[in-house]
């Protein structure tokens, strides 16, 4: 907000004397909130020069604390499909995302849900730690939850197998890294998920991207690269 001072056409007319002995209380009365902030830049400078700052800092500090989620055509292509996505929404994904879901944290998640017009579908969720220290926690969580997934989904169905990869790190600000899942289940099912969790300074971010398929379809480079551009987009 840009704050203009306002000269009292009295000054110059003889009544100086009265406009010079009327109270705060009394301008502000009768030349409302406006007049009385012009006043005060002119009888205070120094104190405006401090308080001016921070009415225009305060809507940046915000905007800048907002990590930026990816868009639909930053996710790995699909050969027949265009990618869509829902707005940035607070909270967790309902449902709760395969593998990572029952590690991400409700209170402070935010998150965006991708789609296809085939079987392919994919999420990003967001958190802004309070500092760095509690960002590494929550990035070795959800990498220490992803690599126990496979073991967890075949002793929760002794109808299901899984088969967990790690495909690496990314140098990307404080780090990325990238693991693929593949479960099968008894009666046919065969689907391939891809996940990456990354952290730029407080903020981490986990990316799950998935379509029916095996290790064949994980479209890893491809989904190496949307990885980065997710953490780069963060800041």
């Amino acid at each position: 907000m840009n704050t203009h001072s306002h000269h009292d056409n009295s000054a110059s007319t003889g009544t100086t004397a009265t406009t010079v002995s009327t109270t705060r209380a009394g301008v502000r009365a009768r030349l409302g909130r406006a007049g009385a902030i012009g006043l005060a830049v002119l009888a205070t400078a120094a104190t405006t020069a401090v308080l001016a700052p921070t009415a225009t800092a305060a809507p940046r500090a915000i905007q800048a604390a907002e990590p930026a989620f990816l868009a639909p055509n930053e996710l790995p292509p699909h050969a027949s499909s265009a990618w869509y996505a829902s707005p940035v929404t607070a909270g967790t994904p309902d449902p709760l995302p395969f593998c990572v879901g029952p590690a991400l944290p409700g209170a402070t998640s935010v998150h965006r849900n991708f789609w296809t017009e085939y079987d392919t579908g994919a999420v990003q969720v967001t958190v802004v730690e309070r500092d760095e220290t509690r960002a590494k926690s929550l990035a070795a969580l959800w990498n220490k939850t992803i690599r126990a997934c496979a073991d967890k989904v075949e002793q929760e169905d002794p109808d299901m197998t899984a088969e967990f990869r790690d495909f690496g790190s990314i140098n990307v600000e404080e780090g990325a890294n990238v693991y693929g899942i593949h479960t099968a289940h008894a009666w046919g099912s065969s689907d391939i998920n891809m996940f990456s969790v990354g952290r730029d300074g407080r903020t981490v971010t986990v990316v799950k991207w998935g379509q029916m398929g095996n290790f064949q379809h994980a479209q890893v480079p491809d989904f190496k690269k949307t990885t980065t551009t997710a953490v780069n987009k963060l800041y």
